[in-house]
């Protein structure tokens, strides 16, 4: 098998010192610019070698550069470190809309794109010289000086904002913590939690047991914890990260950046020439006008929400017989949600959790992508990581030819951000003497970490995360494309990144493939037919009441960027949540309740008018799925299909021409409905 030197291109994060990033990103950016400089001064400009190409290698050493900053940033974040990543990013965003806003770069695309030299150019390269021209425009290239010089302002403001608001988020999680020295206040817990909260005390010098936010915590108090008091009071926390009504955390308050960032962003859409922050992130996506949003989101409120109203009724009447509880609390919902699944269905993740450990899971996982994708994955020891939980893998096709490369990250800890991601470390790019940079990935979750005793055992839906990130990474990975703006997920449609995820995710409801990921952690068992029989039934229990709280999200994220007023005072953000959840909501919203202070995705990430798209792409990946149902799921020609037109193809080409590539028609939603048990409603 090919085994290239994987030291020679990886980041060396040991050396990474915060001090010298500041000086050294400013000596890169330097030199940037005098090699941009002399590239303009150059005449003529006129063919893909002589323009584009000079670009990308400007653009790849920045990006190798500031990839592995940025990642530690988020996932091992220090006092210096954060100083160091704040500081660069006005500097960083400066730089940027200089491109953006070069009119003599401009012109260069211009003269290119009208010329007989655009006709001889691939399909590939000519999608990255629309897009280029695409960008010039959304970085106001048209506006005059004055208005360029405000876009430059409000990109600065904006990142600035963004970043605070994620570090508010990480110290107000990490604010929080709550001591418990009586076992019997923690009663329904699962061991493996309250082994991981007696070791976090432990390191603390503390008697007991310690709770904190971390999800892996956080989820199963919520979930089993018979304390009624104790669910409330982990609830209220959570739910009050970095607000106003946090009880002990008022200073890591997003609610002023909230405010700030959706005026900046108004302000953005109108000098560009939008109506509002919704139509200007259309702009880059599937969907083309906002009205069509408003209507699959609404379709969906409609096929959900009575569905959703029958599965609370059921909840209410169960907890009032089993408990007595009369009105149900929003930090009842998930505890008698799981009561009641386990008496439908005889079946919980604790009893589902000894069939998935860790190592298990990613062997059957990459065991999949070769039966699909004639593709292995290869573990790569002695790299240089920043914590001894990472790993790094290599992914070879069947020609023995280096693929990929990824670290894995994926346990919860301290100084880590939650959730769970993929990025990219470095794209696929063929260079001038013909060499291919290979693509790497950085996959990170927050799932639950080994004890002093036991392997790292997951959930079914801790499982559905490693799978959806994978999905990410061979997207990343496995493209063929080798221009940088194309190149995996680049150039990819917003509203379509998370086809690739999600399809994955479809895999772990069938038993061929559980039998290749489970494996109990004593004894090697596969998941016996009964257990398996069990979580399928289970599979759509209380869907709907899911469904409705992620619309609720894509309809607050949407709304508000398509209906802020300037003009109106802040507090319209939490009348327009409010309308959301009396018009779509079944479940009780406590008024102290300040989820978006938290909400990443939307404030310090990417999906700002575009949290739609999970629920969007979800249609494209159910309805790619049903093709390997059709054909027999784990189907090498259907796989090479998948292969060939999607992940291979990355951004060259329209979503939806890659997605009528591989399915023959254009995406129905009828396969998701059916898929989520709501077909006939």
């Amino acid at each position: 098998m090919q085994n290239p030197s994987h030291e020679a291109s990886l980041p060396d994060f040991s050396a990474i010192n915060p001090a010298q990033i500041e000086k050294t990103l400013e000596q890169l950016l330097a030199e940037n610019r005098t090699q941009f400089n002399a590239l303009l001064a150059k005449t003529p400009l006129n063919t893909w070698q002589q323009l584009v190409s000079p670009l990308e290698t400007l653009d790849n050493r920045l990006s190798k550069f500031w990839a592995p900053i940025g990642h530690l940033h988020a996932v091992a974040q220090t006092p210096e470190l954060r100083t160091a990543y704040q500081n660069c990013l006005p500097k960083l965003t400066a730089y940027s809309t200089e491109l953006e806003q070069n009119e003599p770069l401009y012109q260069a695309f211009k003269q290119l794109a009208a010329s007989s030299a655009f006709n001889d150019l691939n399909y590939a390269q000519q999608k990255v010289i629309k897009n280029y021209l695409r960008d010039f425009h959304l970085a106001g290239i048209d506006l005059p000086a004055g208005k360029q010089k405000r876009y430059a302002e409000i990109q600065t403001q904006l990142a600035e904002l963004s970043n605070q608001f994620s570090v508010n988020v990480l110290d107000a999680t990490a604010a929080w913590t709550k001591q418990i020295t009586h076992r019997d206040e923690l009663t329904g817990i699962p061991d493996h939690v309250l082994a991981s909260a007696q070791a976090a005390a432990k390191e603390k010098g503390l008697e007991g047991w310690l709770l904190t936010l971390e999800f892996p915590c956080y989820y199963p108090v919520i979930s089993y914890a018979n304390n009624r008091s104790l669910r409330e009071e982990i609830y209220t926390a959570y739910v009050t990260r970095a607000s106003d009504q946090s009880l002990n955390a008022k200073q890591f308050d997003n609610s002023k950046n909230i405010a700030e960032i959706l005026k900046l962003r108004h302000e953005l859409s109108l000098l560009l020439g939008f109506k509002n922050y919704a139509e200007l992130s259309l702009a880059t996506k599937m969907v083309k006008n906002t009205d069509e949003v408003m209507q699959f989101l609404q379709g969906l409120v409609q096929h959900a929400r009575p569905k959703a109203l029958a599965e609370l009724k059921e909840l209410t009447t169960f907890a009032q017989t089993l408990d007595g509880i009369a009105h149900l609390q929003a930090w009842d919902i998930p505890y008698y949600s799981e009561k009641l699944r386990e008496q439908q269905y005889n079946i919980n993740d604790e009893i589902l959790r000894p069939y998935f450990p860790v190592d298990g899971v990613l062997n059957g996982m990459f065991s999949l992508i070769q039966k699909l994708y004639g593709m292995s994955v290869k573990e790569i020891k002695a790299i240089n990581v920043w914590h001894p939980d990472v790993r790094f893998f290599a992914i070879y096709d069947q020609d023995k030819q280096l693929r990929g490369q990824f670290y894995l990250d994926l346990f919860a800890r301290s100084n880590k951000r939650d959730g769970a991601w993929m990025d990219d470390c470095q794209a696929r790019w063929r260079l001038e003497n013909g060499q291919v940079q290979t693509p790497i990935a950085f996959l990170t979750c927050n799932l639950t970490s080994p004890t002093a005793d036991k392997p790292s055992l997951l959930t079914h839906d801790e499982v559905l995360t490693i799978f959806h990130e994978f999905g990410h990474g061979l997207h990343h990975m496995l493209t063929k494309m080798d221009y940088l703006d194309i190149s995996g997920i680049n150039g990819v449609e917003w509203d379509a990144v998370e086809l690739p995820s999600q399809f994955m995710e479809y895999f772990l409801w069938e038993k061929s493939v559980l039998d290749m990921v489970c494996g109990h952690y004593q004894t090697g068992a596969k998941l016996p037919q009964d257990l398996f029989e069990k979580m399928h039934a289970a599979k759509n229990f209380h869907c709907a009441l899911q469904l409705l709280r992620q619309l609720e999200f894509a309809l607050f994220d949407f709304r508000l960027h398509k209906e802020y007023n300037p003009n109106q005072g802040d507090e319209q953000i939490q009348q327009l949540l409010n309308e959301i959840y009396t018009a779509v909501s079944v479940t009780p919203k406590p008024a102290f309740n300040r989820f978006q202070n938290s909400f990443s995705h939307i404030f310090a990430g990417g999906y700002a008018g575009g949290y739609y798209s999970y629920l969007w792409a979800e249609v494209l990946a159910c309805d790619a799925y049903a093709k390997f149902k059709e054909a027999g799921v784990i189907n090498p020609q259907t796989g090479a299909e998948f292969l060939q037109h999607i992940l291979e193809k990355g951004g060259s080409k329209d979503a939806l021409e890659l997605f009528i590539a591989f399915r023959g028609r254009k995406p129905t939603m009828d396969a998701l409905l059916e898929e989520r048990g709501m077909l006939q409603q």
